[in-house]
């Protein structure tokens, strides 16, 4: 169990004065089975006006709006979460479950490809490679490992909206990239899965009380009898150095932040993630 204090702040600099602004931040952690949030807000400074609903995924979002000229804008979220280890699968299923018409209906969203994750057929035939004669919970675990083999992690080799195929060409990606192939390569052998947003405690041996620079991260859940979570940049079953914020089908359907503006282009946009862990 930790208890993990998160410090997210994004501020922008605009060359010249922004008339309006209208914005989502999806920067809230969720309280589920193994995590629960005993603090949580959101600031923004200047705003005007403020709402929160759930979205179609069940990502708690903040929609705020800016109608006053502005040069900057600053998004602070601060967040006390409580994180267990997940628990281990307690009835994985077989292929006949996947392949049947009943879960290929109710996780249909998860079984069908977006633009980032389709996968290449380099990577279909890996997937099938893999998996073959494996029960569905090894070869999703088989399959996330062969994966992570092939990519290189480097920082700045891609973009969040880098399709899954172009980063697998470059055999070099990000936490994000890793997420679209192996949701990509899952979905294509009939395992549903699901991209994960949230933020990433990075070290294990820091002293309680310590504040580190802390990362956005990406993962995957998949759905084997029950939806188990993978980390596959670090080949490393979700724990309790993870804190979940949004799921959806991809990065797109989870951005920490998504906005529109009237005015200038913008001149400078920072992110800081700090993370201390207090138990």
């Amino acid at each position: 169990m930790s208890r993990l204090r998160v410090v997210h702040t994004t501020s922008f600099e605009y060359a010249s004065p922004v008339l309006a602004s209208y914005n989502e931040a999806r920067m809230t952690p969720l309280t589920q089975q193994g995590q629960t949030v005993l603090e949580s807000r959101i600031d923004v400074q200047p705003h005007t006006g403020w709402s929160e609903y759930r979205d179609y995924w069940g990502t708690a979002v903040s929609a705020f709006e800016v109608l006053t000229p502005h040069e900057s804008m600053v998004v602070t979220a601060e967040h006390v979460v409580e994180v267990a280890d997940r628990l281990p699968l307690k009835s994985p299923a077989g292929w006949e479950t996947l392949r049947g018409a009943e879960l290929r209906d109710r996780l249909a969203e998860f079984l069908s490809d977006t633009p980032t994750t389709t996968p290449p057929e380099e990577v279909v035939e890996l997937a099938q490679r893999v998996a073959s004669e494996l029960p569905p919970a090894e070869a999703a675990l088989a399959v996330s490992n062969a994966l992570r083999d092939e990519v290189e992690y480097i920082p700045g080799a891609t973009t969040v909206h880098t399709p899954a195929a172009e980063a697998w060409a470059k055999r070099a990606g990000v936490c994000q990239d890793l997420a679209h192939l192996v949701s990509g390569a899952l979905r294509s052998i009939g395992i549903p899965a699901r991209y994960v947003s949230g933020y990433l405690h990075p070290d294990d041996e820091v002293a309680i009380g310590t504040t580190v620079s802390g990362d956005s991260h990406a993962w995957v859940e998949w759905w084997v009898g029950e939806w188990f979570a993978y980390d596959p940049t670090n080949r490393a079953v979700v724990g309790d150095h993870h804190v979940v914020i949004a799921r959806g089908r991809s990065y797109d359907d989870v951005p920490p932040l998504r906005g529109i503006f009237a005015g200038a282009g913008t001149q400078d946009t920072s992110v800081t993630v700090q993370i201390t862990r207090e138990a």
